[in-house]
């Protein structure tokens, strides 16, 4: 326990000169980037949601620089092949037999944080690739499986208003991500620094923190931390209530949700309030950081019906809502 103390203590500091090192970088954005630290601690994926030119690749890069990781870039067409993603098998010649040989040549996805951008531009057997090897952090190819890299994080951005040419991720592909977040313009002071910062020649890089070992460790020491009943009672209630047709749910549930969240919504609410709890320098979460990360977790994982499109209810403010349903 007194190692886990001085372990905790020592990740909120990291986690302190980290943001320090990413706001050299990046101005404002302070939620985006504690969530990315959320879902990084928590061994989760991520998919950014935002309109072009508001710094989400160059977010993606600068946490990579600071945690000292090795770090690829994706960028989606729609003439990406699998094999583009997750490398190729080529035809060698052996120098000491002259025999003809295959050899595996590791594609993009075998780095520490992949950036898959604008997922969305790439048709599904394309997707489906990458988010296999989200779900089993292994490739397999010609019978040989070769296992990514570990810590292993996949950042997916995706263009919200430009839907022609896309192909949008299916619910349960969308199901692989923990965390679904919404960068949103900068303030009108954030952007006048934006400015200033960015017309006036090179700006300062980010300082490597934290390496692989050191995040493996944090991410074993999040799995360590104790849950209360009555926090895992409320997030697993807060799923409940999102599945529509069932006993004691809201009726504008039944109105508003063809699916609510599944079972994996629970899990990644109870590891976002565990990991959230430790950077704040607590060692066992409380339900107002299950309602912190709750937003993120469901925004993606509910299906609204035609009565919401109807109403422009969006699912984020269906979320909202059974927020207000779901007591402590």
């Amino acid at each position: 326990m007194a190692n886990d103390t001085a372990a905790v203590e020592q990740l909120q500091n990291t986690y302190t000169s980290t943001r320090q090192e990413i706001g050299k970088v990046i101005v404002g954005q302070e939620e985006i980037v504690e969530q990315l630290f959320i879902a990084l601690l928590a061994r989760g994926h991520c998919m950014l949601v935002g309109v072009p030119g508001l710094a989400k690749t160059l977010l993606i890069r600068t946490l990579a620089e600071s945690l000292d990781l090795s770090f690829s870039r994706i960028q989606f067409t729609p003439d990406l092949m699998p094999s583009d993603i997750t490398g190729t098998e080529v035809i060698e010649e052996n120098k000491t037999t002259g025999e003809k040989e295959f050899r595996f040549v590791k594609g993009p996805i075998f780095a520490n944080i992949v950036l898959a951008d604008e997922i969305n531009r790439t048709p599904p057997k394309t997707q489906a690739a990458l988010l296999e090897s989200m779900q089993e952090h292994r490739v397999t190819a010609a019978g040989h499986t070769y296992h990514l890299p570990e810590p292993f994080f996949v950042l997916a951005t995706q263009n919200p208003i430009e839907q022609e040419g896309t192909y949008p991720l299916p619910e349960a592909q969308l199901d692989r991500f923990m965390f679904n977040l919404w960068v949103d313009y900068p303030s009108f002071d954030e952007e006048i620094e934006i400015v200033k910062r960015t017309t006036a020649g090179d700006g300062p890089s980010p300082s490597p923190i934290l390496d692989a070992e050191a995040l493996l460790d944090a991410q074993k020491l999040i799995r360590r931390v104790p849950v209360p009943d009555n926090v895992v009672q409320y997030a697993v209630q807060l799923v409940t209530i999102t599945r529509a047709g069932r006993n004691g749910v809201p009726e504008f549930v039944n109105d508003l949700l063809s699916y609510g969240a599944g079972p994996r919504a629970s899990q990644y609410l109870i590891l976002g309030a565990k990991t959230r709890a430790i950077l704040c320098g607590r060692f066992t979460p409380e339900i107002d950081d299950v309602r912190a990360v709750a937003l993120p977790v469901l925004r993606h994982r509910i299906v609204t019906n035609f009565n919401a499109e109807a109403e422009n209810v969006t699912s984020g403010e269906i979320v909202e809502r059974l927020l207000k349903e779901a007591r402590s």
